[in-house]
């Protein structure tokens, strides 16, 4: 027996003993039936590498229509062979052996030829590492039998991430597959092989072809990589960074005062990787917080770059369909990540930090500015910081009121006891009255408010302007 058969033996028996149940009994239902079940794509490859599947994704040279009939309740999802089986809970796809033709649009086929052939499913894979498959045919041994006809079980030994074939015809047929190339190398841990490299760098303008929300979801998956700026330094040396985000790919060659050697690229990248893996939201923040300095470049300065990052980044993120609520926190972790630490700021200006950031994203803020100060070069939390974030927490254990909700008057109150009406004129009051109590959050009972409230309607009686 040849080393590289005794390498698939194991493997198979490897991926044999890690399959669940559910899925042994799958490929055998397929096999009964006269066809072939076999377990692709990426669980295959993550049991080979020790790692948890997120899924198991199987393939057959049974035509959908036949799955559907095999399978009560299947579900036949698109015109791609993809056929949905729920079983014990869970919801596996078996997709049919294909063929493609005519990528239109550089991502998805024009036309789709359903095959019997195992090998030529495999061939029009991206990765050699995703090209294998493990299962067996109807005149195979009930064991299970490794298949890898691209050099996929060497590639996974060497953590090397190689196009199937031609690597220029790979992302010719699938743009998206650079995109990927890259996330997997930063999930991975994985090498590009260099022709890939190379085919990447040339094919790299496809991507603009690209719909934003597919791209943006390959970066979410890149940016909850252990280490991300593996991924995004090989998007910058390929092109692919320019066509994503401009205004990114020219932070390379900005220098500035932090770690000495490095650029305003490198502080980025050193910053993605400090902050909490376990925390997208601050990840995503930690890429574009700087995306506001190139633009602001002034005299070695970057004055106001937060201000028009979290403009370049509120568009970069609706290009890539971010959702909403996630885009409209990372732009305001942006728009404040420089706030001030000083030991001179009052508690009344600590109580209006509160109030300006809000209650939600507090943590959040002070998570990217340790990543900002990582990426800087500091080692360990930053003195200031920390007794910053003391005070701030002592002004939300003291229960401050820092909104309108906390005040001991409402809305209801300055209408029945001063006569007000629903306005600007009673939002502007209200307003006022917040201010006074987060100055000094002794004054938050209701005589005294109503006091002030009437001196306050006093005064802008004698300002034409506020009327």
């Amino acid at each position: 027996m040849t080393d590289e058969s005794v390498a698939l033996a194991e493997a198979a028996a490897l991926v044999g003993a890690a399959a669940p149940a559910v899925v042994r009994d799958l490929i055998s239902q397929l096999v009964e039936a006269g066809h072939g079940g076999w377990v692709v794509g990426g669980s295959l490859r993550d049991v080979l590498l020790g790692r948890a599947p997120a899924d198991w994704d199987l393939a057959t040279d049974a035509l959908p229509e036949r799955l559907v009939s095999l399978f009560p309740g299947a579900v036949y999802e698109n015109r791609f062979g993809t056929v949905a089986i729920r079983r014990s809970g869970e919801l596996f796809e078996v997709t049919t052996f294909r063929t493609e033709h005519e990528y239109a649009d550089f991502r998805r086929p024009h036309r789709v030829e359903f095959g019997e052939d195992l090998v030529a499913d495999l061939a029009r894979r991206d990765f050699t590492v995703n090209a294998m498959a493990w299962g067996r045919g109807p005149a195979d041994a009930d064991a299970g039998a490794l298949v890898d006809p691209f050099g996929g079980l060497e590639d996974l030994a060497a953590g090397t991430l190689r196009a199937v074939g031609d690597p220029d015809a790979r992302f010719g047929e699938d743009a998206l597959r650079m995109v990927r190339a890259v996330r997997l190398a930063a999930t991975l841990g994985f090498a590009l092989e260099p022709g890939t490299l190379a085919a990447i760098a040339a094919n790299a303008p496809l991507v603009d072809r690209l719909s934003g929300e597919r791209i943006g979801a390959e970066f979410a998956k890149l940016l909850a990589a252990p280490k991300p700026s593996i991924g995004l330094r090989l998007a910058e040396q390929a092109g692919l960074l320019a066509v994503i985000s401009p205004q990114l790919a020219l932070q390379r060659g900005v220098s500035q005062n932090k770690v000495p050697g490095e650029d305003l690229w490198d502080h980025t990248l050193r910053t993605v990787d400090a902050a909490p893996a376990d925390r997208p939201i601050v990840r995503l923040a930690a890429l574009l917080h700087d995306i506001g300095k190139v633009e602001t470049l002034t005299d070695g300065r970057f004055p106001h770059h937060e201000a028009a990052g979290a403009a370049r980044a509120d568009e970069l993120l609706r290009r890539l369909r971010y959702p909403r609520s996630a885009a409209d926190e990372v732009v305001a972790l942006i728009h404040h990540h420089m706030f001030t630490t000083a030991p001179t700021l009052t508690d009344a200006a600590v109580r209006r930090f509160i109030m300006r950031i809000g209650r939600d994203r507090l943590d959040a803020l002070f998570a990217l500015r340790r990543a900002d100060d990582a990426g800087s070069g500091s080692e360990g939390d930053d003195p200031a910081l920390t007794a910053f974030i003391g005070r701030v927490q002592a002004q939300l254990t003291a229960s401050a009121p820092l909104n309108r909700g906390a005040l001991a008057v409402d809305g209801n109150d300055l209408m029945s006891e001063l006569g007000l009406v629903q306005g600007p004129r009673l939002g502007l009051v209200i307003e006022e009255l917040l201010d006074h109590v987060i100055a000094d959050p002794g004054l938050n009972e209701r005589g005294s408010l109503l006091l002030l409230a009437q001196g306050i309607l006093a005064d802008m009686y004698e300002d034409p302007a506020a009327s």
